[in-house]
């Protein structure tokens, strides 16, 4: 199917449809309650669907006021290099210049070789030089 049918919402998934999504690109799951806690918990959404189908997302989430991390932006592998992550980034960027006070922080953290991508949109790498290394704990 052509990107051009694919429809963008402001709005987050079920829970459902999200761990789907997650699951398609190998990442693990934790129970649905706590992944709609998660989803009922963020700031912003950008849910991708091709009819019924959830085959993007992307989310803010963070304090409201001084920081925020753009996460799970996540495009289904059979929808992957269409130009459906940059309308994902393109919207959360459109959300973080209205609602990100100045001063605030925006974060990511990228998957090994995303970088570039994310450069695009005014991230910098944290190498170690100008800023300490990212680092991040899984539970």
């Amino acid at each position: 199917m052509p990107a051009s049918q694919i429809v963008l919402k402001e709005e987050p998934p079920n829970a459902s449809d999200f761990a789907l999504i997650r699951r398609s690109v190998g990442w693990e799951n934790p129970e649905l309650p706590i992944i709609q806690n998660s989803i009922n918990s963020s700031l912003f959404w950008v849910s991708a669907y091709l009819g019924n189908r959830m085959v993007g997302c992307g989310r803010l989430i963070g304090d409201g006021s001084m920081y925020f991390y753009v996460q799970d932006v996540i495009i289904h592998p059979e929808h992957q290099n269409l130009g459906l992550g940059s309308q994902i980034m393109q919207s959360i960027n459109q959300y973080i210049a209205v609602n990100c006070p100045p001063g605030s922080t925006v974060g990511l953290l990228a998957t090994k070789g995303k970088e570039a991508f994310y450069r695009k949109y005014g991230f910098k790498p944290r190498n170690g030089q100008e800023l300490g290394l990212g680092m991040c704990r899984f539970i």
